[in-house]
């Protein structure tokens, strides 16, 4: 698809076009006026000549009156010459003339452009240098009440309600996580000393069981949508962050998941800009889905690397066959794949998790600006990569 030519452009090809036509209009009117008032002048001078001769046959004086008409036809014809030249040297200064002007026209009209698209600029620019961390900042555009002023304040109006908007989202994150997390954590206390006390009889101890179990299994959930409503925000933090080295710390998180699976990893150099705790926390996700949803004696391979200009996170492991139009449901917050007793799949939690890894790679790869590419393995299992922009746009760095 050809790239449409920018506003200043198409303001200075119209300013042009107009002047150009507009100039055309006025050198053939003048042009037209010229040759009317050329035509009214010359022929009262031949309508002397004429009367001249008339009278001068009347008195017989042949001779006179031949040179006088070849004097006339003579005078005619240089007239007629002066003419045409006085008329084509008109025509050629005018229209050299307009072609000068011309161009000065449309190199004043980019000029002119420019300075009146010159507010707009000073929109997007604060349009481009707004997120989530420094919303307070406004266009403030001076000058008069115009169309472009207009547009500025509304702008304006629109960043103070999302700054507020924000602001109510962050108090509510924080409360939710205080008011969620702190009876849940009095609860976990309260279940672990009856577990440990020695006077607690074997049902009680197996009822503080299941609930600590239940209790372990909320607050991921909560520290699940915590993360969720985190990583769907505005990235507050940008560093170079090796992936290899991500890697080998979410490995280590999950060292006591894998069990019989067997992860082979595969780490070439590999540096993202972005959050490190979030990548970790895409990693982390990545490979407990890869684990927990496999087969026994499965396999995960983990690889590192760039390629065409991004770094990338690939999971790979065996498990069940996925199919194809089920991919991409398994990303949405709560739903996953489940095997049922008839060999079905529902997409429902379990106390294996809450739904929410997969979703959390997903805001958190949409935050970075990535993309993630899903495709299911014929042997059963998935390959998710995940596509991240390079650190700064330079060569990534050999992890240590």
């Amino acid at each position: 698809m050809r790239p449409r030519p920018s506003v200043r452009t198409r303001l200075t090809l119209v300013y042009g076009s107009l002047f150009l036509v507009t100039s055309a209009v006025l050198v053939a009117v003048t042009y037209l006026l010229t040759v009317r008032t050329m035509e009214q002048r010359f022929p009262q001078a031949n309508a002397g000549s004429a009367t001249a001769i008339a009278e001068l046959r009347g008195t017989g004086m042949a001779d006179a009156v031949k040179r006088l008409t070849a004097l006339k036809a003579e005078a005619d014809r240089q007239a007629a010459q002066q003419k045409r030249d006085m008329l084509e040297q008109l025509l050629q200064s005018s229209l050299v003339t307009m072609l000068v002007v011309g161009v000065l026209a449309v190199v004043i009209g980019y000029v002119v452009a420019g300075r009146m698209l010159r507010p707009l600029h000073t929109v997007t620019a604060t349009a481009r240098r707004l997120s989530e961390s420094n919303l307070y900042e406004r266009i403030a555009l001076d000058g008069p009440q115009d169309e472009i002023k207009d547009l500025a304040d509304t702008f304006d109006r629109m960043l103070d309600r999302l700054h507020r908007a924000f602001d109510t989202q962050r108090r509510f994150v924080a409360n939710a996580s205080h008011e969620l997390r702190t009876p849940l954590t009095i609860n976990r206390t309260v279940l672990e000393v009856a577990l440990a006390s020695g006077k607690s009889p074997p049902e009680t101890k197996a009822l503080a069981d299941v609930l600590l179990g239940n209790t372990a299994r909320h607050e991921r959930l909560i520290e699940g949508l915590l993360l969720l409503a985190r990583s769907e925000r505005e990235l507050g933090t940008r560093a170079d962050t090796p992936l290899p080295d991500v890697v080998r710390g979410a490995l280590g998180q999950l060292d006591g998941l894998a069990g019989d699976v067997d992860v082979e990893a595969r780490l070439e150099p590999a540096a993202a800009s972005g959050d490190p705790v979030l990548l970790e926390r895409c990693a982390v996700n990545l490979l407990e889905n890869a684990m927990k949803y496999n087969v026994p004696d499965g396999r995960v391979w983990v690889r590192t690397g760039t390629r065409g200009g991004m770094v990338f996170l690939q999971v790979v492991n065996t498990g069940r066959a996925v199919p194809a139009y089920e991919v991409a449901t398994i990303f949405e917050p709560f739903r996953r794949l489940r095997a049922d007793r008839a060999g079905g799949r529902d997409r429902v939690g379990s106390a294996d998790g809450a739904g929410l890894g997969l979703s959390i790679v997903r805001a958190v790869v949409g935050a970075h600006g990535g993309t993630i590419e899903t495709v299911p393995r014929p042997e059963g299992g998935l390959s998710i990569t995940v596509l991240l922009p390079g650190a700064g746009g330079r060569e990534p760095v050999p992890a240590a």
